[in-house]
């Protein structure tokens, strides 16, 4: 491992070195010492048409040869003007006033205050609770905190957090209710209506959720009426629904969005990380343009802002993204690729006794490891499996994202996400499987 000598930066993880990594190419990187790695995840899922692609980095230099900076309040830009509205083409209909911010703890924060103004627009002034799930992520900032529904990370910060209320996550595999589907007539989006009722409807704002939930669960798919359920109960109520799709938009499950997947159109969708393919900080909220017009009738304007939201040289890159997406067909790749890459790992699921669930769509698939598939027990965190499988693969030279600690009980449960960049191909994909089955037969010699 790399130390800068008397090195000045403060990284999130404070008990060891990292390596320095010199060089991307397509969905390979590499450190200071030639050591080569697949890039399975691309951080936490960022990397969506690969490194090192000459015309991003183009776009990037003519925009800032340009203008690289003015504020959003004061100009507009091409770069931005052409970026959205390309953004909007993909969209589901009805969604295309967009607000681009720097990350998706930025979006989520925007949507929540745009909840609320728009509420306040209607005169609906009690209404600002926003509903969460339990095992969710939607950011760092505090408002974005009271949303998620992620111990670990909430614990620190409850003193300073809004009660905002949550209601259990959508996960068949440890259905929170003990049901089994479809008997269970999908209770974990009904319970929505409960809340609702319980908290009083005077009071809420909107409901955010992960179409496809991300890395405190590990790519878990809710039941196929679970959205149209939810829909409903948020028109009857007069609700926002808000799609946090930071982690699973912008082609990462095999379509444009997730929520696609259900044919459920929410009033608002956040992204991030894959807008941008990780090349620079950008993230959006996109909206339905009859919301905007209430807010602009009743207060003229959105009371919000950052320095850097609506920044020209990172919409010339989301634009360029975006041209690169379409050119080679990498939303498509992600469906067909992502097949492959879940029947592969399906086979790993019957070779291995510790492999309780894989699931997932398109090239966002997780795998939830567990003691006993029977009982779903999973491994005490004291074993600390998923890092020992994480330092494995990178020894071997895959790069892999783990899900949250806790995800079973908020201490307890272990599992990783494969995410490649879209360009991957079948014969990348047979190595990603071929290094996870040296680590799991490791692995499985000391269980």
């Amino acid at each position: 491992m790399y130390q800068y000598p008397d090195g000045n930066v403060f990284y999130r993880k404070l008990d060891g070195n990292l390596p320095l990594c010199v060089r991307g190419e397509g969905i390979y990187l590499y450190d200071q010492e030639g050591n080569k790695y697949i890039d399975g995840t691309g951080g936490p899922l960022c990397v969506t048409i690969g490194h090192g692609i000459s015309e991003i980095a183009e776009a990037a230099k003519a925009q800032a040869e340009q203008i690289a900076y003015v504020h959003g309040s004061q100009f507009t830009t091409l770069a931005i003007e052409e970026f959205t509205k390309k953004l909007a083409k993909v969209l589901p209909s009805g969604i295309d006033k967009i607000y681009p911010v720097g990350s998706g703890s930025e979006a989520n924060e925007t949507a929540l205050k745009l909840a609320r103004q728009y509420q306040l627009s209607l005169g609906n002034s009690q209404r600002y609770k926003v509903i969460g799930r339990w095992f969710s992520y939607h950011g760092s900032t505090l408002g974005s905190l009271s949303m998620m529904g992620k111990v670990s990370f909430r614990k620190p910060y409850l003193p300073l957090l809004l009660d905002f209320p949550h209601i259990p996550a959508p996960y068949c595999y440890r259905c929170p209710f003990e049901k089994t589907y479809p008997q269970c007539k999908i209770l974990c989006a009904r319970f929505l209506e409960k809340t609702i009722e319980l908290e009083g409807p005077e009071t809420i704002s909107a409901f955010i959720a992960e179409p496809i939930i991300g890395s405190t669960l590990g790519a878990v798919v809710p039941p196929k009426e679970y959205y149209r359920i939810i829909r409903e109960i948020c028109d009857k109520y007069n609700i926002l629904f808000i799609a946090d799709e930071v982690m699973s938009g912008y082609g990462r499950t095999g379509k444009w969005f997730a929520i696609d997947h259900w044919e459920v159109v929410p009033d608002i969708i956040t992204m991030g990380k894959g807008i941008s393919g990780g090349y620079v900080p950008l993230a959006a909220m996109a909206v339905k343009k009859e919301i905007v017009d209430v807010i602009k009738e009743k207060s003229e304007n959105f009371v919000h802002g950052y320095t850097f939201s609506h920044h020209p040289v990172s919409s010339a890159v989301g634009l360029a993204v975006l041209n690169y997406m379409e050119k080679h067909d990498l939303v498509e790749k992600s469906a067909a690729r992502g097949k492959y890459l879940y029947e592969k790992l399906e086979e790993l699921k019957e070779e291995f006794f510790f492999i309780g669930d894989v699931r997932g769509k398109g090239l966002m698939i997780g795998i939830e490891f567990v003691k006993d598939k029977d009982s779903k027990i999973p491994f005490p965190r004291k074993f600390v499996l998923k890092e020992k499988i994480q330092k494995k693969s990178f020894e071997k030279g895959l790069y892999i994202y783990s899900t949250t600690t806790g995800m079973v009980d908020g201490i307890n449960g272990d599992g990783i996400i494969i995410a490649p960049p879209y360009i991957i191909q079948e014969q990348e994909i047979d190595k990603i499987v071929d290094i996870l089955k040296e680590v799991f037969l490791e692995i499985e010699k000391g269980l």
